[in-house]
This record gives structure tokens, C-alpha cells and sequence, in this order.
């Protein structure tokens, strides 16, 4: 019997929607900066709902935060859902708005590459899945880079030029108001500071003073509760005398932004009688003889213990620095605000000891890590002495880790006489 051979037609699946998200960033907290971010995400919304093929999958974006430094939040959150399979293209404005340093921008372009994710920049009109894409996007990346470190280079100059004309960087100062290059008294503030330094002379502490204003309901000029190292500014700002002593501080370089103490690195700058005075020089200088005469008093031996981590480490929320501290289940790093106010005034977290070393660890070597930022969501970003950023996320410890010998033999000795305490009754 013949063999009966017949041709099936086999209707095509429809392809599945490409999962396309948007990557939306503005350097600047301002007013005009905030209404353009918000312009974009609407633009980016739409566009995306509106494309033939795509699904729209969100758009991301984070607010004053710089593209030379890892620690957006939202950035973070879309590589992450990258990662978890939820995206599988996005779309940015340009190399700029999504980072400024070469080695991190290549470094995340090839991880989302290797999981199948395209990025695409509109200006520069580059698709990462393309062949020359790669290509194009280091030597623009390059330029990008450099780019920044040019802006970092003509603000320098700026600010040395208003230096040496005896202008300040900036005229946020309580007591005083900038106006037209001049510092302006306001009256009212005036009259806290000069409460302030003859309290100090009277025999009061910061600790004192801080809680004098604030039960007073004495706000500072930023509108927050007072607190002892405020008080210490204040004390020993030499601008109140009418003086500026200018150049006492300087930012490290235009990838880390770390702010420094000038140590004569860079030369300083005093102006003389550049503003109405609010304490007179006797007084002032009375002030910080009385400074003096109780730090000799009170000073401690200097048994102050320093480890690997010590000056490295900044919380990415509040912006002081992490210290080391000893807790029942071993030494953490924790933010000095956080410690000192609780998680009401900074919501960080500390990080165990063993887990900051260990991750560290597969960063590199020590010597070659310049500082550590602990942002949200458990993100530590590493900056090397090369310019690299490195991203980690650490993980916290399961209760059982957390748990010591004798905290184990605690709970078992408390479970025991409780179940005593149940049979006896």
C-alpha cells in the first residue's frame, strides 16, 4: 500500500513583546532640574506604551546623584531586575546621564550584553547589541569622562579666582544672609551666635548650649534641632569676627568627591575685615583660648585603636562616616549618625566586620581601595586607586549566624526555667 505523505502548515507564533524599560537621571536637587526628570518620565512612558512590539517595563530614574558614583538607588534597582530576567532593553538619553566613568559604563554594558539586555543612547545613537556598538561606546565614554573631569577642572578654577579676590564658595553661614558678594547680618540670628559664645565663656558646654536652644525652640538656620558639633562650628568659625580664612577644605578629585581638611596641600587664603563683625576679636579670641584650656583637661590617653576600615567607610544616606563598634554578636561598622540618633535620623544599617572584609576582599587588595560608600538596599560601592568603581551587594546574616555560644545557652537556660515555671503551676 502506498505511503501517504501529507504537508502540514504550521501557523507562526506570535513573538513575545520585548520588555523594554527607561533610564532617567538628573544631577541637580533644583527646582528646574526635578521638573525636567519628571518631563522625561513622561516622555519615556509614553513613548515606550506607544512602540508596535514592546512591553512597557518602568522607568527608572534617580534625582542629584552623579553619574561618576554607583550609588543610585534606581540604577541599581533596574540592573537588578535585569538580572532577574523582567527587562530585556532600555533606553537612556545619552552616555552622560547613564554614567561617566569609562571602565564602570563598559563594565555594566558587557554584564547586560552577556544576559541578553540592550541599551540603547539616544543622542549618540547606539545600540550595545550592535557590532560597532561596543566600540563607538568606549571611545565616547572616554570623552564623557573626561568631559566631567574638565567640569571639575574649571569649577576648581573658579572657586581659586573667587579665593583669592576674598569670596567665599558659598554664603550659607547662620547670622549672615550673601548678597551681591557680601555677607548681609540678620539680627535675629546674629543674637544666637553672640548667645552661643557667652554662654561658652559663661562655663557651658556644647552639650549644655544644644539643649539651652532647643528648649527655647531655637531652630538652626536649616530649620533642624540643635546638636553639640554645631555648637563647635560656630565656636571656632573665624568668619564672625569679620575675617575669612578661606580654602580650609577641598574635594579630593572629581570621582570620589571626598571632602578633605586642607593640611597644606593647597594654599589658604585670609581676607581682613571683608564684613560686618558679630563677635568682636577679644571675645573670639577668648573663646578659643577657653577651647584650648578644656581639651588640655579633658584630653584622653591616646589609646585610640585604628583597623583596616577606619576613615573609609561614608554612609551613602546621611553622608558622615562609619565607625567601628563591638556588639554581642561581634564588631560592626555602623553610621555615626544612626548610633548616636537612631534609625529616625538615618535608616543605614550596620555591616558585620567578617562580611565588610570578605567583600573587600573580592574587590582587592586594601592598598588599593580609597574609600567605601554604604548605600541603601545593602550596596557597598569600592573606589580603587585606578578610578574603578565596584558595586557589591552584601547579604545579612540568617539568625542562626547571628547568634553566639552564649547567647544560645541564654535562650536554652530561659526555655528551661520557663517550662518549669508552666509544670509547677
Amino acid at each position: 500500500m502506498p505511503r501517504i505523505v501529507q504537508q502540514m502548515k504550521f501557523q507562526p507564533a506570535a513573538p513575545k513583546p520585548k520588555r523594554v524599560a527607561a533610564y532617567a537621571r538628573v544631577s541637580s536637587g533644583k527646582e528646574s532640574m526635578l521638573h525636567s526628570l519628571s518631563a522625561q518620565v513622561d516622555y519615556y512612558s509614553t513613548y515606550i506604551r506607544h512602540h508596535p512590539g514592546w512591553e512597557y517595563a518602568g522607568v527608572y530614574a534617580d534625582e542629584a546623584k552623579t553619574g561618576t558614583k554607583d550609588s543610585r538607588e534606581n540604577f541599581l534597582r533596574l540592573i537588578d531586575d535585569c538580572k532577574a530576567g523582567k527587562i530585556d532593553h532600555i533606553i537612556t538619553k545619552s552616555i552622560s546621564r547613564f554614567a561617566r566613568n569609562t571602565v564602570t559604563l563598559l563594565e555594566t554594558v558587557r554584564k547586560l550584553k552577556a544576559i541578553g539586555v540592550s541599551v540603547y543612547f539616544e543622542e549618540q545613537n547606539i545600540d550595545t547589541l550592535t557590532a560597532d556598538g561596543e566600540l563607538m561606546l568606549s571611545i565616547l565614554a572616554s570623552y564623557a569622562q573626561e568631559e566631567s573631569l574638565s567640569a571639575s577642572d574649571n569649577q576648581k578654577w573658579r572657586v581659586k579666582r573667587n579665593f583669592e579676590d576674598g569670596k567665599p564658595w558659598r554664603g550659607f553661614m547662620l547670622g549672615y544672609r550673601y548678597d551681591n558678594g557680601k555677607y548681609i547680618i540678620v539680627p535675629e540670628e546674629a543674637e544666637v551666635v553672640r548667645s552661643i559664645f557667652a554662654g561658652y565663656l559663661s562655663g557651658m558646654g556644647f552639650t549644655a548650649i544644644a539643649k539651652t536652644l532647643n528648649s527655647d525652640r531655637i531652630l538652626t538656620q536649616q530649620g533642624y534641632s540643635w546638636h553639640t558639633s554645631a555648637i563647635g562650628r560656630i565656636l571656632r568659625n573665624a568668619a564672625y569676627t569679620g575675617n575669612l580664612l578661606l580654602q580650609t577644605k577641598f574635594r579630593e578629585n572629581h570621582l570620589t568627591k571626598r571632602t578633605l581638611v586642607n593640611r597644606g596641600e593647597l594654599p589658604k587664603y585670609h581676607a581682613a575685615e571683608t564684613h560686618e563683625p558679630i563677635i568682636d576679636q577679644n571675645t573670639f579670641d577668648a573663646v578659643q583660648a577657653e577651647l584650648s584650656r578644656r581639651a588640655e583637661k579633658f584630653a584622653k590617653p591616646q589609646t585610640k585603636n585604628t583597623y583596616p576600615f577606619t576613615g573609609l567607610i561614608t554612609c551613602g544616606i546621611c553622608g558622615k562616616h562609619y565607625r567601628r563598634k563591638v556588639t554581642a554578636t561581634g564588631p560592626v561598622w555602623i553610621c555615626s549618625t544612626y548610633n548616636a540618633s537612631g534609625k529616625s535620623a538615618c535608616a543605614s544599617k550596620a555591616v558585620p566586620e567578617d562580611i565588610l572584609a570578605s567583600t573587600a576582599a573580592e574587590v582587592g587588595n586594601m592598598d588599593e581601595i580609597l574609600a567605601i560608600t554604604v548605600g541603601a538596599n545593602n550596596i557597598l560601592t569600592f573606589t580603587l586607586a585606578s578610578g574603578l568603581q565596584c558595586v557589591k551587594r552584601w547579604q545579612d546574616r540568617s539568625r542562626a549566624e547571628s547568634w553566639t555560644e552564649e547567647m544560645r545557652a541564654d535562650a536554652g537556660q530561659k526555655t528551661k526555667e520557663r517550662k518549669k515555671r508552666n509544670a509547677d503551676r
